[in-house]
Formats: structure tokens, C-alpha cells, sequence
């Protein structure tokens, strides 16, 4: 069965799929086990969420990595990869906006999930080209729009989803035409990987970043980074 059949139905009627069953299928599709859970709309048991961690560290973390290109970001990865595992006091729970209140079924409902998985609340994602406004109406609601797929071309690089992949999940059809906006799966890789790190472990992650990247600091003002992803090679 194709990738794009999996997901499509999982997204569907996963509920009706045992947990131990996603968790084998995540293997199977090299996707996180917590997010075959989210997008089944399981609940993701604790051992798999992020710790609870500074939320303006995550932020300065995710931004610096964000300067990193294709050939930084495996570096990086490699290094997140070889620190040492902390047990955690209490896994992250997602901050909620009073006014934007996140869906609690269907897509919109998953990719929040996909998001709190990684310890982001929306105001700590990197720069995406969208507005916050934007990616809180995504989290709370998926209706029709001309300006979905874009979205979706937006969001899946820094969830380290590919394109086809997050499309599948999301209901909309996908073309080879589609490209990732500002930042291709290979961020979101550096992220995934450091789900485990603690905040303290995210400070040293940025500074490695920052080190590697040999991004400029401009003090008060920042610019955003405008991403790598023309360069990625799964587009070559």
C-alpha cells in the first residue's frame, strides 16, 4: 500500500488502529511514533512529548537554527543526536491562546499536534512566511481555501514532514510542482531529533548553530531567516 494511502487513511479512521499498531507503522514509515498517534487522533503518552522547557530559549533555538544550511543542518543534527539523554521532570504542555482555541478532531487538530510534539507553542515556531494570525486560524480550523496548499508547503519543512507526506495527512492533492516555501524537511529533522534536549541542552544546541551557520548578530533587530530550501536536494 502507498505512503500517501496510509496516511490518508489513518487520518481518516485511525482511531480504529491499536497504538502498538501505529507505533509499528511509524517505524515502517520513518515518521515520529507521536505524530502516527496524532494524526490517527490518538493521545501521545508522556514519555514521548518533549520536556517542559523556557519558551524563549525554544524560540532563540528554533530562529538560530533556522540560519543553518543543508550541510549545517546534518552537522547539527549529528551533534544533537550525540547528547546525553536527561530523564525529565514533566513533559511540555502547550501553551493555548484565549482567543484562538486549537480544533480538537480533523486536520487542524493534527498538525497542532504535530507542532506541540516538537515543544513549540505557535508564537516559538521559526519564521515561515506565514503570519501568527494565519497559523493560529490553521490550528483552530481547515475549510476550504485557494491558500491551503501554500500553507501546507509553509508548515510541513519545519515539522520535518515531506510534502507528499503532509498532503496525504491533510486531504489536499499534491503535485511535483509544490516546493517548501522557506524551509524543507531538513530543519525539521534538527527539531525532531531534539524533542529530548532540555533547555539547558537547547542553549548549547543554538550556540553550536550559531557557530556553524556563523550567523551575524544584529543585536535589537534581527532579520528572519529566509530558509535553504531552494537548495534541497530532494527538489534537485
Amino acid at each position: 500500500m502507498e505512503r500517501a494511502t496510509i496516511l490518508s487513511s489513518l487520518a481518516a479512521s485511525g482511531t480504529d488502529t491499536a497504538p502498538h499498531q501505529l507505533t509499528e507503522f511509524a517505524a515502517e514509515l520513518d515518521i515520529p511514533a507521536a505524530d502516527l498517534l496524532v494524526v490517527a487522533g490518538h493521545s501521545v503518552p508522556a514519555e514521548l512529548l518533549p520536556p517542559e522547557r523556557d519558551a524563549k530559549v525554544m524560540k532563540q533555538f528554533a530562529y538560530r537554527v533556522s540560519h543553518c544550511d543543508h550541510s549545517q543542518l546534518a552537522a547539527l543534527e549529528d551533534f544533537v543526536c550525540s547528547l546525553p539523554r536527561v530523564a525529565a521532570a514533566g513533559p511540555f504542555v502547550q501553551p493555548t491562546s484565549p482567543s484562538h482555541s486549537p480544533a480538537e478532531t480533523g486536520f487542524a487538530a493534527a498538525l497542532n499536534g504535530l507542532i506541540r510534539n516538537r515543544g513549540f507553542a505557535i508564537r516559538e515556531l521559526p519564521f515561515m512566511g506565514l503570519s501568527l494570525s494565519t497559523l493560529y486560524g490553521m490550528v483552530s480550523r481547515w475549510e476550504p481555501s485557494p491558500h491551503r496548499r501554500q500553507q501546507l508547503c509553509a508548515v510541513a519543512g519545519p515539522l520535518g514532514w515531506t510534502l507528499p507526506d503532509l498532503f496525504a495527512v491533510a486531504d489536499e492533492p499534491y503535485s511535483k510542482e509544490f516546493r517548501p516555501v522557506l524551509h524543507c524537511r531538513h530543519l525539521g529533522r534538527v527539531f525532531a531529533a531534539a524533542v529530548p534536549l532540555t533547555t539547558a541542552q537547547l542553549i548549547e544546541t543554538a550556540a553550536q548553530a550559531d557557530l556553524l551557520s556563523a550567523r551575524e548578530d544584529r543585536g535589537v533587530w534581527q532579520p528572519v531567516s529566509q530558509g535553504f530550501a531552494a537548495e534541497c536536494p530532494d527538489f534537485s
